[in-house]
Order: C-alpha cells, then sequence, then structure tokens
C-alpha cells in the first residue's frame, strides 16, 4: 500500500521499470525508411495530389517492373506444397543455399557450396547479423562516405565505432585508401563497401577493387561487399563481384533477390563467405 500510495502522484512513465532503447530509437531514425514514413505521411496529410515514391529502391509499386512468371509460379508451388512450413535452419533450407551458392559461383573464380552460404530475410537482416557478430569490445569498423545510413544504425545499435572513409567524386567515387590507412588500428575489424554504390550509383573498376583487396590483406581486415545492387549497371564500368578477390583477402558478400527480381517483399537475402585460403 506504502508503494501505492507513493506512485499515484507520479507521471505514468515514472511508474514503470521498463522503457525504450534510446540508442534503438536513434538509430532508426536515421534510417532511409524511417526517414521516407516521416516524409510520406506528412505528404498525405496535407497534400491533394497522389504521391510518387521515387526516394526508395523498391520498383515493384510501378507497373513496368515486375519479375519473372517462373519465380511467382515457384513460390506458389512451393506454397500449396506445404513441404515447407517446418521450420528451416538457421542458415536457411539447404536447397536454396545451394542455389545461391551456384549463382554466385558464375562470376568469380572459385565454387562456393551450400556451406558458404548464411540465408537471411533481406540484406538489412545480413547487415544486422554481420556487424553483430564482429561486434566485439573496441571494435571499429571503416563505412564508406557517402553510404548507405544501415550501417551507422546498426553499429550504433551494437556499440561498434564507426570510421569514415571518403569516397572521391571526381575519381569516379573510387575510396580513399590513404585515408583508409591511416584510419586502420589493431582493432579495426572490417571495411565496407557497396558496389554498386548507394547512393551515388557508382560502379568500381576491376583495377581499383584489386587494390582495395591488397590494402584490406596489408591491414589484416576483412571486407563487407554489400552487392545488393550487383548487376544492375547502366554505365561503362561492368559489375564484378569483390568475391574474385576472395584469394587476397576473405570477403564476406551480402546480397539478395529484392532489387534485381523486382520482389523487396520478399525479404530473401544472403551472407556469402569467400575465402578459398580458409584465412
Amino acid at each position: 500500500m506504502e508503494k501505492e500510495k507513493e506512485n499515484a502522484g507520479k507521471p505514468l512513465e515514472e511508474k514503470w521499470h521498463f522503457g525504450h532503447n534510446k540508442a534503438a530509437a536513434a538509430a532508426g531514425s536515421r534510417s532511409i525508411r524511417g526517414t521516407l514514413s516521416k516524409v510520406i505521411a506528412s505528404v498525405e496529410e496535407t497534400g491533394p495530389r497522389p504521391l510518387i515514391q521515387l526516394g526508395h529502391g523498391d520498383p515493384s509499386p510501378f507497373p513496368s517492373f515486375r519479375t519473372t512468371p517462373i519465380a511467382e509460379d515457384a513460390i506458389v508451388e512451393a506454397v500449396k506444397s506445404a513441404q515447407y512450413n517446418h521450420y528451416s535452419p538457421s542458415s536457411g533450407l539447404l536447397p536454396a543455399r545451394r542455389a545461391v551458392a551456384e549463382y554466385l559461383s558464375k562470376d568469380i573464380p572459385y565454387k562456393l557450396s551450400s556451406d558458404d552460404i548464411f540465408l537471411t530475410a533481406g540484406c538489412a537482416q545480413a547487415i544486422d547479423i554481420v556487424i553483430a557478430a564482429l561486434a566485439r569490445p573496441d571494435a571499429n569498423i571503416l563505412l564508406p562516405r557517402p553510404g548507405f545510413p544501415l550501417y551507422e544504425a546498426r553499429c550504433t545499435f551494437y556499440n561498434v565505432e564507426m570510421r569514415r572513409f571518403d569516397l572521391i567524386p571526381e575519381q569516379g567515387w573510387e575510396l580513399d585508401l590513404d585515408q583508409v590507412e591511416k584510419l586502420t588500428d589493431e582493432n579495426t575489424v572490417a571495411i565496407v563497401l557497396i558496389n554498386p554504390n548507394n547512393p551515388s550509383g557508382s560502379v568500381l573498376k576491376y583495377q581499383h577493387m584489386e587494390e582495395i583487396a591488397k590494402t584490406a590483406r596489408k591491414l589484416g581486415i576483412m571486407v563487407i561487399s554489400d552487392e545488393a545492387y550487383g548487376h544492375l549497371t547502366f554505365g561503362s564500368n561492368p559489375f564484378i563481384p569483390m568475391g574474385v578477390f576472395g584469394d587476397v583477402v576473405p570477403i564476406l558478400t551480402l546480397g539478395s533477390i529484392s532489387k534485381r527480381w523486382v520482389v523487396p517483399g520478399w525479404r530473401l537475402g544472403w551472407i556469402a563467405m569467400t575465402d578459398p585460403k580458409e584465412s
């Protein structure tokens, strides 16, 4: 009774022993989807005209973009079969992992196996898992500037120090490798690449990618290569997977079916390990 009397006059939030995670809330506010949601809500409330969302990487709302009927039929058949309603292994179903391994192996000089693939709920969860796995005390990760805000959000959430290196516009948004070396110390665990780049749209050339791999090897850090927009290129530079340089430095490739197959709502992504030397 005494406790109840003590709490009776207090504001509601002072009565409870729980509260929101401030780090998570701050991280979420910096996300692209979080920002767009606020903008869209304000426009829909005040604007009489329909809203065309050009600020997100989701082509599926536009009728001119649709995935192949083969993929749609495969999904329907899988659902109707009732063979995949069970819990799956944490790394993903074996046939799906094998399919991803075969797909990625077409573009690199090594043969990936299903053991090299970890399936995720889209590329966003792949980012979350990788950052969580590397989040040891005092760890820091090198992030590109400009880059995809979700990396900053997850580093904030997992208390991983962020060190940002610049992409140089005058050099086709290549990495400032001198700056990368200066930023690296004994607590640096990885460098993040986004290729093709979000948001600049640039595509890295083979020679520069090779320099990145050799630099990472010299510094003793792994490369996290975000290739969500892989093969979606419109300039003179062809897309080259960073996994090509897996014999130089360990590579974690992040990808998904969202963009190339126009199905971001299907939430299927992957983490692929390319390290033929088993460093």
